[in-house]
């Protein structure tokens, strides 16, 4: 669907960022590097104590990189295939080209793997040799680590991290095994191509990391998608953002076949960063379920669990967090690592944003009404948790005699540049949404329903002025103070809290000209879903497009702020941004009964495609231009069975049955898709 010859998938560059925090990340669930660095990072592996904890540095066998000395007239060009997920560092001459490639495998989560292949392009026979540069030694200031025997041609070390996240606590044990890095590689005269490879296997276990060093012997391929993709006819510049922003989420999470690969939550500089004074440390934020979550739930539902799953595990430490500040129930941390407990270095942001613990149960909310699952809050612990923080609320929220409503005080709402504030409109908006889902889910569980959770998200403040008919950030805001980010304008995307039309403009407005504007990149693509959901496509582009300034050249990766400050690979920028078009463009919205759908996208975009859509067990296919909307059922999960859908027009109530590999059309129009 590109306008242009230029494939958008694959980004190429004749050279390589001056800045190497801009070099492409190649990661998979497990394991996690960016290219040409010496260290790797392992998911859910962290070294140091409370504030000081961070992702333990790996030494990374696979920083390896060609060089032919002295060589006249050799072209050079770096790419990143973003449908392989492979990194390639090309050297082509008259004679030869040598072709390097860097990938974490997709499948052999444990195994980072470096492919060098020498093919003469020339009939001469003279030997052609390659060198390999290489800084690696097996030391890290994180992990006692030991040399063991080899195994199978490859060097072996093993240890522990030094520095346990809690007194007592366990420090992850580590095995790794490489292939050791010859000084050159010669492609001899008989020989017309010749492909080498060095492997690098991580496990927690000798037995574990062995395996996978024998099984990438006998198999190494690349491979990403999966059955999923997002394609827009429009401006190259904007296929490509789409395409680097979902490669480098998707290659976050465990592929379908590896559903017992645990998450250790999505930080937001991914797992090729986050090492001590870096991109957060690898710690896991709201970003997680509010910027990232949704894109990942969209195609995989089984990565959104473990997503998901990870929180059930910490939920010890979020109670630990409650009781630590006086209330009941489960406070999650504004920073999480492997435990739960709060992480961040500055007291005020884990005392005081807390409504990540929201977040993380609207994602639990959005995950069942596009599954049904039951059995992970029934068996799997998904229960206990969302009762905890409803538990939570209820003892963080005030009767306020005066106002004859809760309050919910002393706290920070997204925008960070405020604190110590009452009644943030967030923060109540999605403590409110809690205990609703926390009620409903009850009652589809057959449980009982404690009158305190109805009771109180009936009646808790949400700031309101009637007289402008907006919503103030918190109590005592002054229309006209500056804002950090995305607050208020999130109560209408993701949170969808009721509000006419004219309260959602007026919203938008309002905090549009006082909002940082060279703040964090996720901020500007929720003003564009806001302003798509009242059709007016093109102010949405234009805040669209201030997201490019975020993303840098030639590898698509993106800063968190524009001057480029702040996290690097930014996961968080790319989910918002991926959710103006998987959510804005589509005006997908996940309901309690639906998956609602009503399209706009502006000028310069004439048919987007969304292939492997998951709702209620099925695999949908969607296509949309400005006349026509196609809608197909491609797959139905067998085990649970898939629910039967249809699709329902809103206007005319027209209701079209949806039939694994039967494709249904109409005029583009507003809809749902349901039950049937």
């Amino acid at each position: 669907m590109a306008d242009s010859s230029e494939d958008p998938a694959v980004f190429s560059s004749s050279s390589l960022p001056a800045d190497p925090r801009l070099l492409p990340t190649v990661t998979n669930a497990y394991l996690g590097t960016r290219v040409y660095r010496d260290t790797l990072h392992v998911s859910g592996v962290y070294s140091g104590a409370a504030g000081d904890t961070h992702r333990a540095d790996v030494p990374s066998p696979a920083n390896v990189r060609m060089a032919v000395p002295g060589a006249a007239g050799l072209d050079e060009t770096f790419s990143l295939d973003t449908r392989t997920g492979t990194f390639s560092h090309e050297l082509r001459s008259a004679d030869y080209v040598a072709t390097q490639q860097i990938y974490a495998h997709s499948s052999l989560v444990h195994l980072m793997v470096v492919s060098i292949t020498i093919r003469r392009s020339a009939h001469t026979t003279q030997p052609i040799t390659v060198q390999l540069q290489t800084p690696f030694e097996p030391k890290s200031q994180d992990l006692d680590l030991k040399q063991g025997p080899d195994f199978q041609g490859a060097h072996y070390a093993y240890g522990r991290t030094l520095v346990p996240e809690v007194r007592g606590g366990p420090c992850p044990a580590l095995h790794m095994l490489w292939t050791p890095v010859p000084g050159a590689l010669t492609l001899r005269g008989e020989e017309r191509e010749r492909r080498w490879q060095l492997l690098t296997a991580v496990a927690g276990s000798e037995e574990g990391a062995k395996g996978s060093y024998r099984r990438g012997l006998a198999c190494a391929a690349a491979g990403l998608w999966r059955g999923c993709s997002a394609e827009l006819a429009g401006p190259l510049r904007l296929q490509r953002a789409l395409r680097g922003s979902l490669f480098y989420l998707l290659s976050s999470i465990a592929p379908q076949r590896l559903p017992a690969l645990p998450s250790h939550g999505i930080s937001p500089g991914g797992l090729a960063n986050g090492a001590r004074g870096e991109d957060y440390w690898g710690h896991v934020f709201w970003d997680q379920e509010t910027w990232i979550f949704p894109n990942i739930l969209l195609f995989y539902p089984e990565a959104a669990r473990a997503m998901l799953e990870y929180r059930i595990r910490t939920l010890e430490g979020a109670l630990h967090n409650a009781r630590e500040q006086g209330y009941e129930g489960a406070k999650f941390p504004w920073e999480s690592a492997a435990t739960g407990r709060e992480v961040c270095p500055e007291e005020i942001y884990g005392a005081q944003e807390i409504h990540v613990s929201g977040d993380v149960l609207v994602a639990f909310e959005q995950y069942y009404h596009s599954t049904q699952d039951q059995k992970l809050f029934r068996e799997d612990g998904g229960w206990r948790l969302v009762c905890a923080v409803a538990q939570y609320w209820c003892s963080r929220m005030v009767w306020s005699e005066e106002e004859r409503c809760y309050h919910i005080r002393d706290v920070m709402p997204p925008d960070e540049h405020h604190c110590h504030v009452d009644n943030s409109a967030y923060t109540n908006a999605v403590a409110q949404r809690s205990l609703t889902f926390a009620a409903d889910l009850a009652r589809d569980l057959l449980m009982p329903v404690p009158e305190q959770w109805l009771r109180r998200a009936e009646n808790i403040k949400v700031p309101f002025d009637a007289g402008r008919k907006y919503h103030p950030e918190y109590d005592g805001y002054s229309p006209g103070e500056p804002v950090k980010q995305a607050d208020v304008v999130l109560l209408g995307f993701p949170l969808m809290h009721p509000m006419s039309p004219e309260v959602r403009r007026n919203d938008l407005e309002m905090y549009e000209p006082v909002t940082e504007l060279h703040g964090p990149a996720m901020t500007w693509s929720m003003f564009a879903v806001g302003w798509l959901e009242l059709k007016e496509v093109q102010r949405a582009q234009t805040l669209l497009t201030k997201c490019f300034s975020n993303i840098t050249e030639p590898f698509k990766i993106w800063v968190e702020n524009s001057d480029g400050s702040g996290a690097v690979n930014f996961l968080t920028g790319m989910g918002g941004f991926l959710q103006a078009i998987l959510f804005g463009y589509t005006g997908f919205r996940i309901t309690r009964s639906s998956l609602r759908f009503d399209p706009a996208f502006p000028d310069d975009i004439h048919e987007l495609s969304i292939t492997g859509v998951s709702y209620l067990g099925n695999k949908l296919k969607f296509s949309i231009t400005r006349e026509e909307m196609g809608i197909e059922v491609t797959e139905c999960a067998r085990d649970p069975p898939a629910l039967p859908l249809e699709a329902v027009l809103e206007e005319s109530g027209q209701r079209l049955p949806l039939h694994k590999g039967q494709r249904v059309s109409f005029p583009t129009a507003a809809g749902w898709i349901q039950r049937s």
